[in-house]
């Protein structure tokens, strides 16, 4: 029987020295960073509407107060985010150098 060992995307636990540079350590964090971000965000989401209801629906209104705060500081994070990455591609369009994979250059 033979097998074989297929590596589908970047090795995320690889040793300190296939890193060149910072910038190419970064290029490996950021979008792993965004990605997680988004997970974080949709979970927020999904609590804090769950929260609301259950509160609206019971008649409590400190549960109601905690959901809907929930949902706003997880759109008020998400508009941070989204706004730095805007940013960053601006950056990226303005010098002409690309930030986010390097290897484009």
């Amino acid at each position: 029987m033979v097998h074989a060992q297929v590596q589908i995307g970047p090795d995320i636990f690889a040793p300190a020295e296939n890193f060149g540079t910072l910038a190419d350590f970064f290029n490996m964090i950021v979008p792993n960073i965004l990605l997680l971000a988004g997970i974080i965000f949709f979970v927020l989401l999904v609590v804090g509407g769950f929260m609301f209801i259950a509160g609206a629906g019971g008649g409590d209104a400190n549960q109601t107060g905690k959901g809907q705060k929930a949902i706003t500081y997880a759109l008020i994070g998400f508009i941070i985010i989204f706004v730095s990455y805007w940013i960053i591609k601006i950056i990226e369009t303005v010098t002409g150098i690309n930030i986010f994979d390097p290897d484009l250059r």
